[in-house]
């Protein structure tokens, strides 16, 4: 079984999670484009979605589920969304696709958080994956010599603007112990929109896939 067909089984095994009405939140990425396929069958369900980036919001929209403003949808019982990484407390990376911020603001307003990934995704200590942060603009260089001092090597995503008009610094070389110490801390730089450390607001429920079948985790 190759890592697609282990992102597939685990979108397959978030659909039990579900409500049987309403308004879901939907995240961003390869292994919530195979959720977003498995929703055509079953989308008279539901009012709509939330949705954190405007690639899901064109997907959604594709297989007739509308896209529903949050401030409009009020809190939101579920959201499915991947990751980059995940420890075994479910704090999170995510951002590699770019759309932490919104990602975070649906995690936020959601009663119930699924995260859905292959199971190369669960590490003991997180920062192999090097850690978004989404910044201002004008900060990029203050931001970045600011996260120099915590150890971490800043590389600014060159061609690439957030849909909120932003830019990204992929943070190379940590080993993040702390998670949501460091969420905060990161979060309180000037010029720092947010980081991709999903750990004051984690996971709730991580569905792995695996070559032996959806492996679900909770802390």
């Amino acid at each position: 079984m190759n890592q697609d067909e282990m992102k597939k089984q685990a979108a397959l095994a978030a659909l039990e999670y579900l409500p049987d009405s309403g308004i879901i939140g939907v995240g961003t990425g390869s292994t919530v484009n195979h959720f977003i396929d498995a929703l055509e069958p079953i989308k008279g369900r539901f009012e709509g979605a939330a949705s954190s980036s405007e690639a899901s919001t064109e997907r959604l929209k594709a297989i007739g589920i509308p896209v529903i403003d949050l401030n409009a949808a009020g809190e939101l019982e579920v959201y499915v969304d991947g990751a980059d990484e995940s420890n075994r407390q479910l704090h999170l990376i995510k951002g590699g696709g770019g759309a932490l911020t919104r990602e975070k603001i649906i995690a936020a307003a959601s009663k119930k958080f699924v995260c859905i990934a292959d199971e190369t995704k669960l590490v003991d200590v997180m920062g192999k994956f090097p850690l978004p942060v989404e910044v201002i603009p004008m900060a990029r260089s203050y931001v970045a010599r600011e996260l120099v001092k915590l150890g971490g090597t800043p590389v600014w995503r060159e061609d690439f603007i957030t849909d909120n008009g932003n830019i990204i610094l992929d943070v190379h070389n940590l080993e993040i112990m702390e998670p949501a110490r460091l969420e905060t801390t990161i979060n309180q730089i000037v010029g720092v929109v947010t980081v991709g450390l999903f750990a004051h607001r984690p996971a709730d429920v991580l569905i792995l896939g695996t070559p032996e079948g959806p492996k679900t985790i909770k802390p």
